[in-house]
């Protein structure tokens, strides 16, 4: 059987993503301690580490092209649940600040252990319903993510005054709904389109990128 070390080195070559040693390291560190708290938390209904690569670390690290942009400097990870995929994407992208929202507090309860056990400097967890949290114009989001959240005319209703203006709305989705793109509110449109392709998971994934107009 495969070790999740030797699976999560061939996805990141698959995906051919560039991860140093100390990344895939931590990137481990973080599942195995999703895989105890979940005991506590129930934060996934994936149990095993195997399917954690897949379904948490790679299901992640396959948007990690999307987030090479200069002009990033703050994301927010709306709906973290426990923490994807937000907290794979931080330890891959150690310069970009990365905020984990959530309004259940047992989640957050984790994520805040997993962020100081794993020594993660740019990441910060916010017990919050999205709607109740307000910024600064100066401390708003470059990249709001969220993956399974909500509808996107809720995801784009809920997080819009928490989006910088030049910012952009990724959603990552299973298949594409025409009814969920049919019902995008007023005032905004889809820039792209993106099929993410995690090789040996037999399942749709999409990335959604929309901007605000």
């Amino acid at each position: 059987m495969t070790s999740p070390e030797k699976q999560l080195l061939a996805g990141v070559g698959r995906l051919d993503l560039h991860i140093s040693p100390q990344q895939q390291q931590q990137l481990l560190s973080f599942i195995q301690l999703l895989k105890k708290w979940n005991k506590i938390y129930n934060l996934t209904s994936i149990r095993e580490l195997k399917e954690m690569v897949d379904l948490h670390l790679l299901d992640s690290l396959v948007v990690l092209p999307y987030f090479q942009q200069e002009d990033i400097h703050r994301v927010l990870d709306v709906g973290t649940g426990g923490g994807i995929p937000g907290i794979p994407l931080a330890i891959c992208l150690p310069d970009i600040q990365f905020v984990l929202m959530d309004a259940r507090n047992k989640k957050v309860r984790f994520l805040q252990t997993a962020i100081a056990q794993l020594g993660l400097k740019n990441v910060t967890a916010v017990h919050s319903r999205v709607e109740d949290y307000q910024l600064e114009e100066t401390d708003k989001f470059d990249r709001i993510i969220s993956r399974a959240f909500a509808s996107l005319k809720d995801m784009l209703t809920l997080t819009v005054h928490l989006c910088a203006a030049q910012g952009k709305f990724l959603a990552m989705k299973g298949q594409i709904l025409e009814q969920e793109i049919a019902q995008l509110p007023e005032g905004f449109r889809i820039e792209q389109t993106h099929p993410l392709d995690i090789w040996g998971l037999n399942i749709q994934r999409h990335l959604i990128e929309i901007v605000a107009e």
